[in-house]
């Protein structure tokens, strides 16, 4: 006979993730490509996309070249057209070398 599983009450409650003014950017890249790609999209508080932008270069050294050059030309079209300062990328050594 198997034992019944007993289930405890969760008091907590769910949170409903908000990504406000926010920026976000990727890059890609692959050795084998010509070309390296990227973009950004520029969300407002409400969720909506304001503005974005996708590149398609001559292919960068890395995958972190790529994500860098995504990260620069977001905060020039930042600058220039929005009042976003808050940018997310999914890329762990762009991030490290930002800490």
């Amino acid at each position: 006979m198997i034992p019944p599983v007993v289930q405890t009450s969760n008091t907590e409650e769910n949170q409903v993730l908000s990504l406000g003014n926010i920026c976000l950017l990727d890059g890609s890249w692959t050795a084998s490509d010509r070309f390296s790609r990227y973009g950004w999209v520029w969300m407002d508080s409400g969720e909506n996309i304001q503005l974005m932008g996708t590149h398609n270069i001559i292919r960068c050294e890395s995958a972190l070249h790529s994500e860098v050059e995504a990260l620069r030309w977001a905060m020039d079209n930042m600058l220039q057209h929005s009042p976003c300062q808050s940018f997310r990328t999914n890329c762990k050594e762009l991030i490290a070398m930002i800490k």
